[in-house]
């Protein structure tokens, strides 16, 4: 496990998914919901080019693996989430928030800007870990079969 390539990493989920929410944001599609589900394709890629290069390393221990993707998953949601917090309070704040959080999950009702973030990170965290053990039995399943053939 390299600690820079998990920071690498996670800097780049980071990006994409900055870069897609400013887009859909300024495009007036930040409304619909189903393309907010698409940052899950952003935090796969970031995580599962950290496994990729794990394994070109010759690191294929599952648990390493594992941490490691986890790792990079959690650099990027604790960056998305800390500049979220300061592009709400740039546009405007509780105001803001109350439009924003229409469209997730658990918005709605009395939030405040930190209830909202701290909701929003422990909800990125358990996705993040659940894509990680996805990609962790994809890249399970593909090295069994490249063992099985050698």
């Amino acid at each position: 496990m390299k600690l820079k390539r998990e920071l690498i990493n996670g800097f780049i989920i980071y990006l994409g998914i900055a870069i897609y929410f400013l887009v859909i944001e300024y495009s007036g599609l930040a409304d619909e919901f189903y393309l907010r589900i698409l940052n899950i394709v952003i935090i796969g890629f970031g995580i599962n080019l950290t496994i990729k290069q794990n394994h070109q390393d010759g690191i294929t221990g599952y648990f390493t693996n594992l941490i490691s993707g986890i790792i990079t998953s959690m650099v990027g949601a604790i960056l998305s989430v800390g500049s979220l917090l300061f592009y709400i309070q740039y546009k405007g704040g509780e105001e803001y928030l109350a439009k924003l959080s229409k469209g997730f999950l658990f918005g709605g009702g009395d939030l405040n800007i930190s209830y909202y973030c701290i909701g929003l990170l422990f909800e990125s965290m358990a996705s993040s870990i659940i894509i990680t053990f996805i990609l962790m039995q994809l890249w399970k399943n593909k090295v069994e079969t490249i063992n099985q053939v050698d």
